[in-house]
């Protein structure tokens, strides 16, 4: 079966966000005031082959733990679906 994860990549919380913090300054300049404390970060699609639901979420979490986030650094959710 097919599977498809959408996967969201996030500087954890006690990390410094300098491309949030500059996005943050530039929506004052926009008159965009009310808008605080921006984090970036990326979104991740994937297709997986997989016997099951189960067998695609481990096949994420070891990709995302693996290679596509730095777990020092960063956080990750998924939600994995059938295509």
């Amino acid at each position: 079966m097919k599977f498809q994860a959408e996967i969201d990549v996030m500087p954890k919380k006690e990390i410094l966000d300098p491309q949030g913090k500059a996005v943050t300054g530039s929506m004052k300049n926009l008159g965009l005031a009310e808008i605080h404390n921006v984090r970036i970060g990326k979104h991740i699609s994937l297709e997986i082959e997989a016997e099951s639901e189960q067998a695609a979420h481990e096949k994420t979490e070891q990709a995302c733990k693996s290679l596509l986030a730095n777990l020092i650094m960063e956080s990750y959710t998924f939600k994995i679906q059938a295509v």
